[in-house]
């Protein structure tokens, strides 16, 4: 059985994936690693996050099933472009296929003037929050992503307008995506609705094991 890598957003860590694999009746073979723990102690860049993320999903024998949400989307998305061979579906959760350079920039403007404290329960540091967001300004995929081949589930929350969009966008433009939308639920999909969120998984994953 392919190993499934669930793989968080910057406002996260891996734990946050733990509610809805606990929903999951297919929950066999599922790995959540946390992105600062896999840069082992590198700078937060993205190409350093990315190349670090390139050589975890190699070290796992065979095909794999990757499902990210946002920064997670965003790697998972990437590697599937860039290795078409090692990914045997893909599951893009509120992810941009184009980062907005002015919704980055508001953002990190609002971190300025954040304690320290706040970003414990995020995925990097204080530092390693804006190194990241500052070499993430120009990623742009979507161009690239009509090479995607392998069935791609793309998920947004209705709530989320930030990434409706590009969900569309997504779900338009790869050949093997469906689009489903779920109700009551924002952008961080895998806390709001774990359960429902289990359920599509589950459900995916049982069509294509």
């Amino acid at each position: 059985m392919a190993a499934k890598i669930f793989v968080h957003g910057s406002g996260h860590k891996g734990a946050s994936w733990d509610k809805t694999i606990s929903y999951m009746t297919n929950s066999e073979d599922i790995v959540c690693p946390n992105l600062s723990s896999i840069l082992e102690g590198k700078e937060a860049s993205y190409e350093n996050l990315y190349s670090s993320f390139v050589k975890y999903c190699g070290e796992i024998d065979g095909q794999i099933h990757l499902c990210g949400l946002s920064l997670g989307g965003i790697l998972t998305l990437n590697y599937a472009l860039d290795y078409p061979q090692k990914v045997k579906t893909l599951v893009l959760i509120g992810t941009p296929c184009k980062v907005p350079k002015m919704a980055f920039g508001f953002q990190n403007i609002i971190f300025r003037f954040l304690p320290k404290s706040v970003f414990e329960t995020m995925a990097f540091d204080k530092k390693g929050t804006f190194a990241l967001g500052n070499t993430m300004k120009n990623l742009d995929f979507s161009d690239r992503v009509k090479n995607i081949t392998c069935p791609t589930l793309v998920l947004c929350g209705k709530k989320d307008s930030a990434n409706m969009k590009s969900a569309l966008y997504l779900s338009q433009n790869i050949k093997n995506a469906e689009l489903q939308v779920i109700e009551n639920t924002g952008h961080v999909v895998n806390e709001e609705n774990p359960e429902g969120l289990a359920k599509i998984l589950d459900a995916y994953y049982s069509q294509n094991p």
